[in-house]
């Protein structure tokens, strides 16, 4: 039989990888001598979680405490009145393209703090990608402002610049950019250089 395009194969060899771990994970628990009696059980086999076996908890199971988070999972924990959970949250929006989400949960980062550069910065991208240049460059600008040697801040505004149609300036930011070492800046100097190295060989 003849596929007919590429994307219906891997379609079909998703299917066959679904089902096949669908029916061997039930049928490796039960040959092992284990019995499946419970929808808990079966779920915890196809998630790799140990079975729940039934009969085996008792009051002491059930009431026991949750096991207590580190001090390092403490730490790490963000909460909505903290500005990293809500510029984790605009960085996420603005990674899927949802710049108009992305742009409120980074308002809301810089009004929790007002001295995070990444956020202004972010902010900045996030509307140079909805076509508000002007409002783009000045929070990249204030960005950089907080931190005028980061190279990925002069690169960021180098990319609104070109969407704007502001070569020169663009060209400008890059340079600035990859001379702070900022490895996009440098690969976009080089394969302009290289693209201009073929249009004058032809």
């Amino acid at each position: 039989m003849k596929l007919r395009s590429f994307p219906a194969a891997i379609s079909i060899c998703l299917f066959t990888l679904v089902i096949g771990i669908f029916f061997y994970a039930p049928a490796e628990a039960q040959s092992t001598g284990e019995t499946l009696k419970t929808s808990k059980a079966l779920a915890a086999v196809n998630t790799g979680h140990p079975p729940i076996k039934v009969g085996k908890i008792d009051d002491k199971t059930v009431n026991a405490p949750a096991p207590k988070n580190s001090a390092a999972d403490e730490k790490n924990k963000t909460s909505p009145g903290d500005a990293d959970y809500w510029f984790d949250k605009g960085a996420l929006c603005a990674t899927y393209g949802n710049d108009r989400a992305a742009i409120n949960y980074f308002q809301k980062a810089i009004s929790l703090n007002p001295n995070r550069s990444g956020a202004y910065f972010e902010l900045g991208i996030s509307y140079g990608q909805l076509g508000d240049f002007d409002k783009a460059i000045t929070l990249v600008n204030k960005a950089l402002e907080k931190e005028p040697k980061n190279g990925l801040y002069h690169y960021g505004r180098g990319r609104v610049y070109l969407l704007a149609g502001n070569q020169e300036q663009a060209m400008q930011d890059f340079k600035k950019a990859a001379e702070l070492d900022d490895e996009d800046a440098q690969a976009y100097l080089k394969h302009i250089a290289q693209h201009r190295g073929m249009v004058k060989a032809e």
